[in-house]
C-alpha cells in the first residue's frame, strides 16, 4: 500500500506543478510572495576551479557554505512563514558541458530542477535567476559596442532557452529573473542592459507553453534604486500583457549593513532607528534610517508599482554584529537589527513590493544569516523577529 501511494504521489506532483497559468495579475502574484527568502551562497557558488564555460560538477553547491539543500530545509523555511524562495543560480560558471553550444550540464540542470521542485511542492513561489555567474555578462558593461552586445546576447539566448524549455510546463509559482546585479552605471550602459533583457524575454517567450505568460523579472542597473529611477525609463517589449516585474536590491547605509571597521572618514553604525541610539556612542547612525527607507521605496512605487508594474526587492539585509566596548551595548544593536528588518518589511508591504531577505548560511557574526541550515534552527533571531513583526499585518 505504501509503495502504491508513493507511486501515485510521484505521478501527481508533476501534474500539480504543471497546472495552467492563473488569471492573476502580476501585482496579485507578487502580493502572494511576501515575505521572501534567498537560498544564498548555494547554487550560485563556485570555487577555484569553477571557471567560466567549464563543467566542474555538483560540488559547487557547498563551496561557499557547507549544507546541501534538502526538502527538510525547504519545509523549515516554509514553517517560518516565508512564502517565496529566490534561487540565485550559476550556469556559465562551472556548469557548461559544451562550450561551443553553451550546453548546460544535464546533471546540474537536474539538481537545480530538484531544488525548484522541492520549493514548489511546499507551496512556495520560486524566483530562479542567472546570478553573478562568473561576471561574464554582469561585469561586461564597460564594453557595449555592437559586436560585444551581439556576442553576449547569443550566449544569453542559449542559456535561457535551455532553462525555459526545462521548466516550460511549470505554473506561475515559478518566476524567471534574467540577471542579478548588472553593473550598468549610466544611460548608455542601461540601454545596453535593456537589449540584454529583451533577449531574455524573447528567448523565454519563444519556448511556448506556460512560458508564453510566465511572470518575468528584469533587473534595474546595478539593481540600485537611484540608478533604476534615473535611467530605466522604458521597459523591453513583451508579447505577454502584464507579465513583467522589476527587481532592485537594498543595502543601505553601508556603515550599518556592511562596514567592518571604523575609518578616518567615518565610523560603523551599530545603532539604527528611533529609540535605539546609545547616548555618547560614536556608532549611532547619522542618516539612512526609517525616513530614508520610506523615500527610497517610494521612488520605485511611483515609477513602477503605481503603473501596475511589480517591484521585487530581490535582496536586502544588514550584518548582525557582536558588539564589544565599554561604551557599547549589544542590546541596542540587536534592537537596531530588529527595527531595520521590521521597518523594511512594513514599508515594502505598504508600497506593494516583495521583500526577499538575503541569507547566506554563515552562522558566525558579523553575518546576514537568518537560518542555520545544518541545525534547522534560527540563528539571526533579531532579524527573524523583525521580519515577523514587519509582516504581521498581512493576511495569512
Amino acid at each position: 500500500m505504501n509503495k502504491l501511494f508513493l507511486s501515485l504521489l510521484l505521478c501527481v506532483l508533476p501534474l500539480w506543478r504543471a497546472n495552467s497559468q492563473t488569471t492573476k495579475t502580476a501585482l496579485q502574484i507578487c502580493a502572494e510572495m511576501t515575505p521572501g527568502w534567498n537560498l544564498g551562497n548555494t547554487l550560485e557558488a563556485g570555487d577555484g576551479e569553477s571557471k567560466n564555460f567549464t563543467n566542474v560538477g555538483l560540488s559547487t553547491e557547498t563551496a561557499w557554505q557547507k549544507t546541501t539543500t534538502t526538502r527538510e530545509l525547504i519545509h523549515y523555511v516554509k514553517e517560518q512563514g516565508f512564502r517565496s524562495v529566490r534561487i540565485p543560480c550559476a550556469w556559465v560558471m562551472g556548469h557548461i558541458s559544451d562550450k561551443t553550444n553553451c550546453t548546460i550540464d544535464a546533471a546540474w540542470m537536474a539538481r537545480v530542477k530538484q531544488v525548484v521542485d522541492d520549493c514548489l511542492d511546499e507551496g512556495l513561489y520560486v524566483l530562479l535567476n542567472d546570478h553573478w555567474d562568473g561576471g561574464w555578462l554582469e561585469k561586461s558593461f564597460s564594453t557595449i559596442d555592437d559586436n560585444t552586445v551581439a556576442r553576449n546576447s547569443a550566449i544569453l539566448k542559449k542559456l535561457w532557452t535551455q532553462i525555459a524549455v526545462t521548466f516550460r510546463d511549470y505554473d506561475d509559482h515559478l518566476l524567471f529573473g534574467g540577471l542579478n546585479e548588472p553593473a550598468a552605471e549610466d544611460q548608455a550602459q542601461t540601454d545596453a542592459l535593456l537589449k540584454y533583457e529583451q533577449v531574455f524575454i524573447d528567448a523565454v517567450r519563444a519556448t511556448g507553453g506556460n512560458n508564453a505568460t510566465r511572470l518575468l523579472v528584469i533587473q534595474g542597473p546595478g539593481t540600485d534604486i537611484d540608478k533604476t529611477d534615473a535611467y530605466m525609463n522604458t521597459l523591453p517589449y513583451d508579447s505577454a500583457t502584464d507579465r513583467l516585474a522589476v527587481e532592485v536590491h537594498y543595502y543601505a547605509p553601508w556603515q550599518f549593513w556592511g562596514m567592518d571597521k571604523d575609518e578616518s572618514w567615518g565610523n560603523m553604525f551599530y545603532y539604527w532607528g528611533d529609540g535605539n541610539h546609545l547616548s555618547g556612542s560614536v556608532h549611532n547612525a547619522t542618516f539612512g534610517e526609517e525616513s530614508y527607507v520610506e523615500e527610497q521605496l517610494e521612488k520605485m512605487n511611483k515609477k513602477f508599482v503605481s503603473k501596475g508594474i511589480p517591484v521585487i526587492i530581490g535582496e536586502y539585509g544588514a550584518n548582525w554584529r557582536a558588539i564589544s566596548g565599554a561604551n557599547e551595548r549589544q542590546e541596542n544593536h540587536d534592537a537596531s537589527i530588529r527595527a531595520f528588518y521590521k521597518t523594511f518589511n512594513e514599508k515594502a508591504i505598504e508600497k506593494n513590493m516583495v521583500p526577499m531577505v538575503w541569507d547566506l548560511n554563515y552562522p558566525h557574526r558579523p553575518t546576514m544569516t537568518i537560518i542555520d541550515r545544518s541545525k534547522l534552527s534560527i540563528y539571526g533571531a533579531p532579524a527573524m523577529q523583525g521580519i515577523m513583526q514587519g509582516t504581521s499585518q498581512m493576511k495569512k
